[in-house]
């Protein structure tokens, strides 16, 4: 069954622009068969705007397409080949349990990539089973859509299948298969790949196809290759100024998690962070906390140092320009990401011009937050209401005269209240993915009970509402949660 194309009537447009690339940089490999594959959830909302039909979607060959026991008409399936550095150390790796399925043309003619994750082994599964586990999928996809509801690029989900198959960790698990839509899975790992083991050739090809892909404005350039780095580091430094400004924590920002598009990726050892601490890490895996929230711009611009490294041979003919060009381009990272997180944070605190006392004020009140071990998500959406919650920080000392500060400083602005409040309301969420609350929900789906995430995830689609119906959602965690720990999930 697995080797018969079908065509269904759910409106797929499948095609694979990234399988014309040179050999070297993917494996044609089809995805492992399951035994009974049930779909979990399917994303209405997404598939629409990929100009799929929901009401087809849900048949039996479509739920076969997600498990990837059939392969739509127009795919070609592979695995896409990139190495990167974990933790700083540089190894191999590659899509080890997803198929790249190909690219869902939309009726806009957009294109985004369809991949199947835990969909099987591939050559380069490192001895894995390649397979997934249900937990971890609905995990990505409660976070991913959430990120989505926050307004920060990201990578989506479209669906979630059980396999009718179980999964071995350090328990016996149900597997599951995610289906990922993305502007594409090209990585900084990607370029590193080629940079390493292919030819010039096949490295200038990648990059001339990234180029056109995400960037065609550079494509008729006297040098297109570094209008692609200024972008990608463009990209990265808007991006991660709204990770910190909302409090999210990648957890494993291995270069091979860093996406060119500028979408955030692979969610695994993720959460928000609860009380505001620079130091929070929530993976099990980073004992010494590289990936601490604090540490989370530096080792952006460190991930684009290794991106640009990739494109020396094509910056210039000659090595030492080369280098100069690429660290002048790399310089700018910092300016560019203090720039969107001083915007973002002066937009949290409701103000609209700049005054050079700003960034004290803010991190005046970052400090007093970390001192009183103060809710980050709570604290702004508190200001934005003009309410107290039952936090110390509000009945402080140090508070009440930085508060007076504040509202010195948005009285000295041309816009009302009313304008502040709106722009707070717009930029502090009222409900995050509390760990709390998404633990609660994959518990309950695991034991075959889907509604806690379906309500979980209907208030995150629209964390600035600050609606009645969101309240619950917006309660501090359990003090059993102060030691939260995240797993990678594979």
């Amino acid at each position: 069954m697995q080797d018969m194309k079908i065509k269904s009537e759910a409106g797929w447009k499948l095609d694979n622009t990234y399988a014309d690339l040179p050999k070297t940089l993917f494996s044609k490999q089809k995805p492992t068969p399951v035994t009974a594959p049930e779909l979990v959830i399917l994303n209405q909302p997404l598939a629409e705007s990929l100009g799929l039909k929901t009401e087809f979607l849900q048949d039996n060959d479509n739920v076969a397409i997600f498990a990837g026991n059939k392969i739509e008409e127009g795919s070609l399936p592979i695995a896409q080949a990139y190495a990167g550095h974990q933790f700083g150390y540089f190894n191999m790796l590659g899509d080890g349990r997803a198929i790249l399925l190909g690219e869902q043309i939309t009726p806009s003619g957009e294109r985004f990539d369809i991949q199947l994750k835990g969909s099987g082994r591939t050559p380069y599964s490192r001895g894995g089973d390649g397979r997934a586990a249900l937990g971890p999928m609905l995990r990505e996809y409660i976070i991913s859509e959430a990120m989505h509801g926050l307004g920060i690029p990201t990578t989506r989900s479209l669906a979630v299948v059980t396999t009718g198959e179980s999964v071995i960790r350090e328990n016996v698990l149900s597997g599951a298969i995610l289906t990922r839509v993305a502007s594409s899975h090209i990585r900084v790992a990607t370029f590193q790949y080629a940079a390493e083991w292919g030819t010039i050739e096949e490295l200038k090809a990648l990059a001339d196809y990234t180029i056109k892909r995400h960037f065609s404005d550079g494509e008729n350039l006297e040098n297109p290759y570094i209008f692609l780095l200024q972008e990608v580091i463009k990209l990265q430094a808007s991006l991660i100024s709204k990770w910190q400004l909302v409090g999210f924590i990648h957890g494993v920002m291995n270069t091979d998690n860093m996406a060119i598009s500028g979408e955030t990726i692979d969610y695994g050892p993720c959460a928000f962070m609860d009380t505001y601490d620079p130091e929070t890490v929530f993976s099990s895996i980073d004992r010494e906390g590289r990936y601490a929230y604090k540490n989370q711009p530096p080792i952006a611009k460190w991930n684009l140092v290794r991106f640009a490294e990739t494109l020396l041979p094509l910056l210039h003919n000659n090595h030492e320009k080369s280098v100069e060009i690429a660290q002048n381009e790399l310089s700018k990272f910092a300016g560019l990401y203090h720039d969107n997180w001083l915007r973002g944070m002066r937009s949290k605190l409701g103000i609209f011009n700049k005054e050079s006392q700003d960034e004290d004020l803010i991190e005046n009140l970052l400090s007093i937050m970390h001192k009183y071990k103060a809710d980050y998500t709570s604290t702004f959406s508190a200001l934005t209401l003009d309410k107290s919650y039952d936090m110390e920080l509000f009945n402080t000392k140090e508070f009440k005269q930085w508060y007076e500060l504040w509202n010195a400083r948005l009285n000295r602005q041309q816009e009302s209240k009313e304008s502040s409040i709106k722009l707070m309301k717009n930029s502090n969420p009222s409900v995050i993915p509390r760990n709390y609350r998404v633990e609660e929900a994959l518990e309950a789906a695991e034991k075959g009970d889907y509604t806690i995430m379906e309500k979980l995830l209907y208030v995150l689609s629209n964390p600035y509402a600050y609606a009645e119906n969101q309240s619950a959602y917006e309660k501090l965690p359990p003090k059993s949660f102060s030691s939260y720990r995240t797993f990678c999930g594979t």
